[in-house]
């Protein structure tokens, strides 16, 4: 053996292909020969020196094969004998000699003739191929030992083989290969790599037939065990009837046992179960804790310790799910891929505890819905609404008829699996009475201190929550306790403009209601103008779930229209919407028509968004008496007494008549009385009310304001300005005075609406009368 391709040589010789059957250099075995092409290719042969090539079909099953139905690489070989068959068939013996390859086919009917070009094996690394050749060796011994198929004497022939190649070829016809595998290693020159390659096959053959070894002995095993356990059931079913007593109890008890040995379940856990399974055999079925104790194990079998789903955390898929879900919420979605951010660089986290705070309808439920799809976990959501018993939460002790866990522990049943993204929603709309206070059971589950030790009354062992991500959801935060806020990461949402609503509504909303009543597209078209016109003058809300209602209507009142074969196709406009939904509820722009005297416009921040309140002020002669009407809270009433104590200390500068507070009675109303109002924000609204009142200057009805004010006039700092902006913006007024302090918030603000909303910031309430009061002839003062 050389380096290199030694002993290369072309010759033309007859080809005889071969069916599922692959010949190697030195193998000696009978072929049957019977198609004509291949006796006339060995009659050939038998003239010209007894040499004859063999290659074999890629697909065994055709009968006359092409030259591309052959392997190109094939072994000529000697043919030692012949013999005809009475059948007509031949059957020849022959050797093979060396590893040839076809260069071409030469054209011939009778036969196939082809030259091939003679290769001899070679090797680059002697070394490697001696070490090789000890481990093919080696794992044949293995191989035989545990294969059936090969006799011990195979052994001991090939152990005498010296030549590496040789040794490859008579390992590869000895294995049960794929044809394939086998014209793998006869294309294989490289005597090195040809071992290497048997080395591997020889691996997984092992492997195989260890596996097979291992399966056979497990199925001796359990039917041993199946046998015996039979026997030994059968023999207590004789004696439990003996007894009377009913094959139930034992059955049952053996279920439960086979679920806990199937259940991957801590050990403190299963030493419980196995402690009450033993109180329950022992129980007669009779008696009524015998079922406290079955609901009991029932549940410790059935909540997930340890099972967890993978957290997919593939930070730019989990932001086109939030995206394809959701439109706008930038900061709960930037919230969560952080969240899923720190996830992927720290395998443990403390699950995080957001809160979204935002008006109804703004799609809070659904946004923690998406969340969960975004992460890949389970999602599991519970109503606290109206909740008022602290047992809700914490679960009953068992002792207690009909005993059941609290609703995190159920929640965690339903989920399956120890980390889910769990909702609770509307924690604000929690009440407490003589039962316990929820809110403050509430206390241990959302703090990611203690919640890995949760304890229910009813499971009494701790349970860990420490992995769930929790998501509570609330309109308002003032009545949350304190000590729960403090456990919860605040993200306050706040409610839609204009545009978002019409985005909303025409790519999420008006499709699915459209799928929902069995419309298609080319049924139904509701203009972008007429969206804008439900927005305003049927709906008034900071979220869009009444949109959501009229669109459903458009579609019904299209779905009869069609199915009624009035029309085929619907086309909704601004002016064909009256038709469909009726006369508007609400006058778009709520701004006073006119400037008045004694009228202002302030902006108030309510759970379900902005509003703009008219704050009318009436002078009459009298005594001094401020009355205050309006459904208005303390602080409220408070900040009028201020608005009305700066007004005296500067009226004189105000042009009012100072002794105003003796000779007159003032009446300060805040119209729709039966909505409740408080906070401080109306302050400036009310002194420019009063000012304009008492000196007989007219508000502009363009202006809105918002401000908290104090004795000296300064105008402090407000909250929900977003909002406040939004309402304005709605209301049709052309400008807004702020307290200087929010000037960070302006951001908040749409641009859309900034564009068309003129938002002046003052710091003292002189500012603020300058732009809102107008002279008598209707130039601002």
């Amino acid at each position: 053996m050389g380096n290199g391709h030694s002993g290369q040589q072309e010759r033309v010789i007859p080809l005889l292909p071969l069916r599922g059957i692959i010949v190697y250099p030195t193998m000696v075995l009978h072929l049957d020969v019977g198609r004509a092409k291949s006796v006339n290719a060995l009659e050939k042969a038998m003239v010209d020196e007894h040499q004859i090539l063999l290659a074999t079909q890629k697909d065994v099953h055709i009968d006359e094969p092409s030259e591309d139905d052959i392997y190109r690489m094939g072994t000529i070989a000697h043919v030692k004998q012949m013999l005809k068959l009475p059948n007509g068939t031949i059957r020849v013996l022959v050797e093979g000699l060396y590893r040839a390859k076809i260069k071409e086919f030469i054209a011939d009917e009778e036969a196939f003739i082809v030259k091939a070009e003679q290769l001899a094996d070679w090797d680059d690394n002697e070394l490697e191929t001696e070490a090789f050749m000890r481990a093919v060796l080696k794992q044949f011994e293995q191989y035989i030992s545990l294969s059936k198929k090969i006799t011990p004497e195979t052994l001991a022939t090939v152990r005498d083989i010296d030549e590496p190649g040789r040794l490859a070829d008579v390992i590869a016809s000895h294995l049960s290969l794929k044809i394939k595998d086998k014209q793998d290693i006869l294309e294989t020159i490289n005597v090195r790599d040809r071992l290497e390659k048997i080395l591997t096959i020889l691996n997984n053959e092992k492997e195989v037939l260890e596996l097979e070894r291992r399966i056979g002995q497990r199925v001796k095993k359990s039917m041993e065990k199946t046998q015996k356990e039979y026997y030994l059931r059968e023999q207590m079913k004789a004696i439990q009837k003996e007894l009377g007593e009913k094959e139930g109890r034992a059955g049952e008890v053996e279920e439960l046992r086979k679920r806990l040995e199937e259940k991957n379940v801590p050990d403190r856990i299963k030493e419980k179960v196995e402690k009450e399974l033993e109180r329950y055999e022992k129980m007669p079925p009779t008696s009524a804790e015998s079922s406290v104790i079955r609901n009991y194990i029932e549940w410790l079998l059935n909540l997930p310790w340890t099972e967890q789903t993978e957290d997919r955390i593939d930070i730019s898929e989990a932001e086109k799910i939030l995206d394809a879900d959701h439109y706008g919420l930038e900061k709960p979605k930037e919230r969560v891929l952080e969240y899923l951010a720190v996830q992927k660089l720290v395998n443990k986290i403390k699950g995080p505890i957001l809160c979204l705070v935002r008006p109804p309808g703004v799609g809070k439920t659904s946004l923690a819905r998406s969340i969960a799809k975004s992460m890949g976990r389970k999602f599991v959501r519970i109503s606290l609404g109206g909740v008022r018993d602290e047992a809700e939460i914490r679960g009953h002790r068992r002792t207690y008829v009909g005993a059941l866990p609290g609703r995190i522990i159920q929640g965690m049943k339903t989920a399956g699996t120890v980390n889910p993204v769990f909702l609770l929603d509307e924690i604000d709309k929690m009440a407490h009475d003589f039962r316990g206070d929820p809110a403050s059971a509430l206390l241990e589950v959302l703090d990611p201190e203690q919640n890995s030790t949760f304890s229910d009354h009813f499971i009494e062992e701790p349970y860990d929550l420490s992995k769930v991500m929790f998501i509570t959801t609330a309109n308002t935060t003032h009545t949350i306790p304190r000590p729960l806020l403090d456990r919860m990461e605040l993200i306050y949402i706040p409610g839609y403009t204009e545009v978002e609503k019409k985005e909303i509504a025409l790519n999420y909303l008006l499709p699915k209601q459209m799928e929902q009543h069995g419309l298609k597209k080319n049924q139904l078209q509701v203009k972008e103008e007429a969206v804008y016109k439900v927005i305003r003058r049927y709906t008034r809300e900071a979220g869009v779930r009444n949109l959501e209602r009229q669109l459903a209507a458009i579609c019904r009142k299209a779905a009869k229209t069609i199915v009624s074969g009035e029309k085929k196709r619907v086309v909704v406009t601004e002016n064909t919407l009256e038709e469909l939904l009726g006369k508007p509820k609400y006058r778009y722009g709520l701004a006073e028509v006119d400037d008045q005297v004694g009228v202002a416009t302030g902006l108030a921040w309510t759970s379900v968004g902005g509003d703009t309140l008219s704050i009318e002020v009436t002078v009459v002669p009298g005594k001094g008496k401020l009355t205050l009407t309006g459904k208005l809270g303390d602080v409220m009433k408070e900040s009028a007494q201020a608005a009305f104590s700066y007004i005296r200390s500067k009226a004189e500068a105000l042009g009012i008549d100072p002794d105003f507070y003796e000779t007159k009675d003032i009446h300060i109303h805040v119209p729709e009385g039966a909505i409740p109002k408080d906070g401080p924000s109306a302050g400036i609204t009310m002194a420019t009310a009063l000012v304009s009142a008492l000196s007989g200057k007219p508000v502009s009805k363009e202006v809105g304001m918002t401000g908290e004010i104090t004795l000296r006039g300064r105008v402090l700092p407000i909250g929900g300005l977003k909002e406040k902006a939004l309402a304005a913006h709605r209301a049709g007024l052309k400008k807004i005075l702020i307290p200087k302090e929010n000037d960070k918030d302006i951001d908040e603000i749409p641009e859309s609406v900034r564009d068309e909303l003129a938002i002046v910031t003052v710091e003292h309430m002189d500012e603020v009368l300058q732009h809102a009061l107008v002279d008598q002839k209707g130039e601002q003062t």
